[in-house]
């Protein structure tokens, strides 16, 4: 039997009757609701922590602003008072937000709580995602797809930490220089709860999400769809995509899109090369099974 018709035979044997796949997919419906009502009720229980720890950034730029009366703070010194390398300066006010409405906090809380629900349990979504769908690839694809399963979070992750590490502070510390006291005009930044939770929550999926930009060219690579040297011909064209987005994703300032542009912009070169990994290996594949011509 050639190989193709090896792989023919192998999705052949694992095909099913349409009710079959309804059940199954009725079935990994209800755990992918079951854990997402699970980590709602955990990230409710903690909303009250979880909120103060989304504030941190926001307090270090506040305590670093008011020691420093706005000047002769450097953003090393930014990062590290969030990371909690260096202390705060003592003495200091709490940073302060407002509530406008009475529900306004509780319905912020359950806003975090479901943003966090999807956050903890996307490893079970996922999971449970290819579950569905690996019975459908063959088996050198289902090889494939599983290291994708393992990046995707890790990139996620590594685009929320700066966030929450870089971009938070800078953007609090930017919003707080703005502040305008005079004799005749005051101008005080008075964050709603609500208001600051939008922010946290568009920059953490619009960075986790940008940061998937080698997974997604990397499974358009391994489709066919894309190849090393279009993405290599059309890079100036990608540059320019990457800032109109960063322009549309991040605060109206130029020092919150470069930090995302240019993360991005180094992750579109290790797009290329892992497609031209992707077509290395599959031209050794061809050439081993006699398929070249």
């Amino acid at each position: 039997m050639t190989r193709p018709e090896d792989e023919e035979a192998e999705i052949e044997s694992s095909r099913a009757p349409l009710l079959e796949h309804l059940t199954e997919l009725r079935s990994r419906l209800l755990v992918c609701v079951a854990a997402f009502i699970l980590g709602f009720i955990l990230c409710f229980a903690f909303a009250g922590p979880l909120y103060v720890f989304l504030v941190k950034p926001f307090a270090a730029a506040f305590a670093l602003h008011e020691a420093s009366g706005g000047e002769g703070v450097s953003p090393l010194e930014l990062i590290l008072a969030t990371a909690g390398v260096t202390p705060l300066p003592e003495g200091g006010s709490a940073v302060g937000l407002i509530s406008t409405a009475p529900l306004e906090f509780l319905i912020t809380k359950i806003k975090l709580a479901a943003f966090g629900a999807i956050v903890i349990t996307f490893p079970i979504l996922a999971w449970q995602l290819y579950g569905f769908v690996a019975p459908g690839l063959y088996r050198n694809e289902r090889k494939a797809f599983l290291p994708f399963l393992l990046a995707a979070p890790i990139l996620f992750l590594i685009g929320t930490a700066m966030v929450y590490f870089i971009m938070l502070p800078f953007v609090m510390w930017f919003s707080l220089s703005q502040q305008i006291a005079t004799a005749e005009v005051s101008v005080a930044l008075m964050t709603r709860v609500s208001d600051y939770l939008n922010l946290v929550t568009a920059l953490l999926l619009a960075f986790g999400l940008c940061f998937q930009l080698p997974v997604v060219m990397t499974l358009l690579g391994l489709a066919g769809i894309v190849s090393a040297e279009a993405l290599s011909k059309g890079r100036k064209y990608a540059i320019v995509g990457i800032f109109v987005v960063a322009a549309f994703v991040t605060p109206p300032d130029p020092i919150s899109q470069s930090m995302l542009a240019f993360p991005l912009i180094v992750l579109y070169e290790i797009s290329i090369w892992c497609v031209r990994l992707i077509e290395t290996r599959r031209r050794r594949e061809d050439e081993a099974a006699g398929l070249t011509a």
